[in-house]
């Protein structure tokens, strides 16, 4: 790295000119002119560079994205790059960077200073080490001494010719282990004599690993693995989209591990996104098993063999000083394939490596969308650079996204299936439970504040009796979700000061100043956090608690069943208690041990877990998301309930695992059809209903979202862009609005949406470049644009 300044219109130039896109909000899609200093004539596209911006001259970092011999302009108007900093981004990222900005209408310096993490900015972990080299002459071969060694330094000379060329380079304290000796003493003299080189080398340092390595067991593939591999071999080296539609346990990540092994025998390396949730370390060890490469390294005791991986794994468990060392790796080469969520797409690869397939496992989960600048969309990004690289794209899911089933539907990607179980597993019966009419034909055994029915209770008290372990989702944190006076007459109801939310009431409770207890509430929208009153403001009467979470979830289930003790047999898997990845990991481990006899927790046990002494998998409440003003509410209801389900029956061994879902909406098709494990039928009918509402995927969408504190200027601006947008008069474009949020005020900001359909990218695009032209919208702290939306809350 080239530290060496050089000043603001500084003379000292070398002809050269560069483009630079800075890592700011400057929306400036081409770059702004540098000139190119003669230490740095070397410059080249990718490179990361500190340039002066403004009048003041302010250090900004940013991307070399071309390199000219000429200018427009004055070029001695031109100022001056300062330095180059960090490692080269690659130009497939570069150009990469360039279309999400267009497509999601973002400042490119942003989507840049995105796809670098700020560990490898700051170059956390980063260290110089001092290594040894034989010293070599013109021939290739060992230097041999020119004056007398005393006989320790001699012994060690012997000692180092015995050494194979694969030994070096190697640190001194290593070679003195690897050479027997007591001191370092003649190592240093053999590096006086000239007989050793030292070398300096940048590393990164980092704590090991946490992860387990998982058993490799390389099953048999089954006729339909077999065919879905071949499949996707078949178009290695060219950029075609594969959906591989697999049931649950139908042996997807076997797929991608074949798929991904023809990569690598082809000299590529490859990108396989997980959902966060799912990167468990049951899941990242199986491919860290799989892919360790052994050496054959020559050594005075003859040839070892040397064991490295492969795999770089990139999560929001590590440490700093780790993101940086697992970015690197795969940067150099020493990685060849990225395993890792959303951000992972961006892994950066050498050209001896090109990238050579794309795997996004579980792509219709939401996580993949992220909900701040830059709002991109992992699946679609990794769509992109699939193109750009000239590489295939396989999209995993035993329940698609409806986009994506709507582009295999039409042919755009390739449709792979396996509809069977592989091990002997079988899809396991679901048991729907109709709560209100179990409440109704059972009072004497369920009280309205229980969240569990009869069957279920029973059914857990079975279960526990014979030594099974059990599993319950209920996707809603907390105790209670609705705070409001006993009194019928009063009205009143606990919502937040800065949202128009009901608060949520937690049983954990903060210190107050004064060194007492107090309960509180917390909005799980803006964070903020209130004392849980004792009485109502308005009548003081008493208060009562609606709804349930996981917290009171817990307390029933410790109250029914002694054997579940909190935090030891029974643990609870959400935001409150899971902090940290650690946590989620070592709460996994213990179930998987069978210390835990049931876990029971949010949307966090529903995918990317396998325990074959599951018997019993209980949904407490299908209903949480089915009323949502969201035209894909019944979508995610649907994936729910059919991801928790098969996490049963996925052996031969646990074949009478049982699924009993709970719901007071029986009849609705999301959960008819989750029980039946009839995505199909669902698709279909889910797209007839969108077709006729004329909604994505049919349709694509964008939505604008003006935000502010005085609710005047909110829709103000909103109305401009409305009417900006009707004066395009731009064919097929439909807008829709402005129309308050569904959650109107969020952190004390009104919200006040646009909503644009077409049936293609096209018109949304010339759309939004007429508004970032005309300056009436851009994507800043009071305008969220967002294009392809998977939630409209």
């Amino acid at each position: 790295m080239n530290d060496l300044l050089f000043p603001s219109g500084s003379d000292e130039v070398s002809g050269l000119y560069a483009r630079v896109l800075l890592e700011t909000g400057i929306d400036a899609p081409e770059g702004l002119t540098y000139a190119v200093p003669p230490a740095m004539a070397d410059l080249a596209v990718g490179e990361r560079v500190v340039a002066p911006l403004g009048r003041g001259d302010r250090p900004a970092e940013g991307h070399v994205v071309e390199i000219v011999d000429s200018v427009d302009f004055d070029p001695a108007r031109i100022k001056v790059l300062t330095k180059r900093v960090g490692v080269r981004t690659p130009p497939g990222l570069v150009r990469l960077a360039q279309w999400m900005a267009a497509y999601y209408c973002c400042p490119v310096g942003m989507v840049l200073g995105t796809m670098v993490p700020a560990a490898v900015k700051k170059g956390t972990g980063r260290v110089r080490r001092r290594y040894l080299e034989r010293a070599l002459d013109a021939e290739g071969q060992p230097i041999e001494p020119t004056e007398k060694l005393t006989p320790t330094a001699s012994k060690a000379w012997e000692g180092l010719l015995a050494l194979g060329d694969g030994v070096f380079p190697i640190e001194p304290r290593a070679l003195v282990d690897r050479l027997g000796l007591k001191s370092i003493a003649p190592v240093n003299r053999l590096i006086r004599a000239g007989l050793l080189n030292e070398v300096e080398r940048v590393t990164v340092r980092a704590p090991l690993f946490d992860i387990p390595l998982e058993e490799d067991v390389r099953p048999t593939l089954t006729p339909d693995q077999a065919s879905a591999v071949a499949a996707v071999v078949r178009d290695l080296g060219e950029f075609r989209p594969h959906l591989l539609r697999g049931v649950t346990g139908s042996g997807k990540t076997e797929v991608y591990l074949h798929v991904l092994e023809a990569v690598l025998a082809r000299g590529g390396s490859a990108v396989v996104l997980v959902p966060e949730i799912s990167l468990t370390p049951q899941t990242a060890g199986r491919f860290l098993k799989r892919f360790q490469r052994h050496e054959d390294v020559a050594s005075d005791q003859g040839a070892t063999r040397r064991m490295t991986d492969l795999v770089a794994v990139l999560h929001s468990g590590l440490t700093a000083s780790q993101r940086h060392q697992q970015w690197t790796r795969l940067a150099t080469g020493e990685a060849r394939i990225a395993i890792g969520a959303r951000s992972a797409i961006f892994a950066p690869f050498p050209e001896s490596a090109p990238l050579g397939l794309i795997v996004v496992d579980e792509e219709h989960d939401s996580s993949y969308k992220q909900d701040q600048l830059p709002r991109y969309h992992a699946r679609d990004v990794a769509l992109k650079r699939g193109q750009l690289e000239g590489c295939p794209v396989l999209l995993g899911s035993a329940t698609p996204s409806l986009e994506s089933w709507h582009n295999a539907r039409r042919g755009r990607f390739g449709l792979i299936e396996l509809t069977q179980r592989v091990g002997g597993g079988v899809m396991p019966r679901v048991e729907v439970v109709d709560l209100a009419e179990e409440r109704r034909a059972r009072p004497d055994l369920v009280r309205m504040r229980d969240t569990l029915g009869p069957r279920l209770s029973v059914a857990i008290g079975r279960t526990l009796d014979e030594g099974g372990q059990v599993m319950l989702l209920l996707n809603r944190r907390g105790y209670a979700g609705y705070i409001a006076c006993a009194s019928s007459s009063c009205g009143w109801f606990l919502q937040c000061d800065q949202c128009d939310v009901a608060l949520v009431h937690h049983r954990a409770r903060l210190e107050s100043p004064d060194g007492r207890q107090v309960k509180f509430v917390q909005c799980h929208h803006c964070l903020s956090r209130q004392r849980l009153p004792s009485l109502c403001p308005v009548c003081d009467r008493k208060l009562m608690s609606l709804g349930f979470g996981t917290q009171r979830l817990e307390e029933e289930l410790a109250g029914k069943f002694p054997q579940l003790i909190s935090g030891d047999t029974m643990l609870r898997l959400d935001g409150d208690t899971m902090r940290t990845a650690r946590d989620y990991f070592h709460a996994l481990e213990a179930f998987r041990r069978g210390d835990v006899r049931l876990l029971m927790g949010t949307q966090m046990i529903a995918k990317g877990l396998d325990f074959p002494d599951v018997r019993l998998i209980g949904v407490v409440n299908a209903d949480t998301a089915i009323h949502l003003p969201d035209f894909r509410a019944a979508e995610r209801t649907f994936q729910l309930v059919s991801q928790v389900a098969g996490r049963a029956g996925r052996s031969a061994s646990s074949a009478s695992a049982r699924v009993i879902v709970q719901t007071m909406n029986p009849m609705e098709r999301a959960i008819v059809c989750a029980a039946k494990h009839d995505f199909v039928g669902f698709a279909e009918r889910e797209l007839e209903g969108r077709q006729s509402a004329g909604l994505p995927p049919v349709s694509r969408m964008v939505r604008i979202v003006c935000r502010d504190e005085d609710p005047e200027a909110a829709f103000g601006r909103s109305r401009r862009i409305a009417e900006s947008l009707r004066q395009l008069n731009e064919a097929h474009l439909d807008v829709r609005g402005p129309m308050a949020c569904p959650i109107g005020r969020i952190a004390g900001q009104t919200r006040v949406s646009v909503e644009l359909l077409a049936p293609s990218a096209g018109p949304l695009q010339r759309a939004l470049t007429t508004l970032r032209n005309l300056d009436v919208a851009r994507s800043d702290r009071h305008t969220a644009i967002d294009v392809d939306p998977v939630s409209l809350m």
